[in-house]
């Protein structure tokens, strides 16, 4: 009898431990992008953090793809249940790769490159109206690119204050040609939900270009104003949309 009343308790605290799993909120795991390193999501770290959300920052070495998809998911995999995968402009290819890991239930592009199958970020700029604004990239050295310094704030970050953005320009992540120029295999955003915050006043990437590719990918839309850099200079719009990507998964799954 007490060896029946054991398995019978050991059961229902199984079925509570999967119940759990399958309506606990998704692990938030934010991918930085080109020229940054991840310390720029620290503003939209607290934000989630402060409503109880698990986040994990994943650093990108910047130097290929294959490197930055390789980077991720070693986050993915330390998480112990579903993630969100959050990307900021080139990091939105790396979890478009990186995003057909089983774990991740979801996508959330910001100011992002959301490449289709066999498609780079080069080939994505390379389509930008040549009468806008071009970002400041210098001819490559030793494989890597950076920004213009004296042209970082205005083309990168013209919402920063002028104290962060000076030290964004000195403190630049040199971005490898090879990271560019890969292109994706299979697009997650074919087969997983996706959102897309635009970013009315960017200058690296068109906001017609984000409304292209969000609509090609079928991505649930909101449009703010912000530079390139919104995710370090307003963290709350990014953050509400990245809540509402998780509340949307959570519904989902709990179903």
């Amino acid at each position: 009898m007490k060896y029946q009343a054991l398995v019978a308790a050991a059961l229902a605290l199984s079925a509570q431990a999967h119940l759990t799993a399958q309506t606990a909120r998704p692990t938030i795991v934010l991918v930085h992008g080109g020229f940054v390193d991840g310390s720029g999501w620290a503003g939209v770290f607290e934000n989630l953090r402060k409503d109880g959300y698990n986040v994990a920052i994943v650093q990108n070495p910047t130097i290929s793809l294959a490197g930055d998809v390789a980077a991720t998911k070693m986050v993915i995999d330390a998480q112990p249940g579903p993630v969100i995968l959050v990307g900021h402009s080139y990091g939105g290819a790396v979890i478009t790769e990186a995003g057909n890991d089983p774990k991740v239930a979801g996508l959330v592009y910001i100011a992002a490159f959301a490449p289709d199958n066999g498609q780079s970020v080069d080939a994505l700029i390379k389509t930008f109206p040549a009468g806008g604004p071009q970002p400041p990239i210098l001819p490559p050295r030793d494989g890597f690119l950076l920004l213009d310094k004296a042209k970082f704030a205005a083309s990168f970050a013209g919402d920063v204050d002028a104290k962060t953005a000076a030290f964004m320009a000195e403190s630049q992540v040199p971005w490898g040609l090879e990271a560019l120029t890969t292109s994706v295999t299979q697009a997650a955003w074919k087969s997983k939900p996706s959102w897309y915050l635009v970013a009315t006043d960017d200058h690296m990437i068109p906001p017609d270009a984000q409304r292209f590719m969000s609509k090609r990918a079928g991505a649930t839309v909101v449009e703010t104003k912000g530079s390139h850099a919104l995710y370090v200079s307003r963290p709350g719009p990014v953050a509400a949309l990245i809540k509402q990507a998780a509340t949307a998964i959570k519904t989902t799954a709990s179903k």
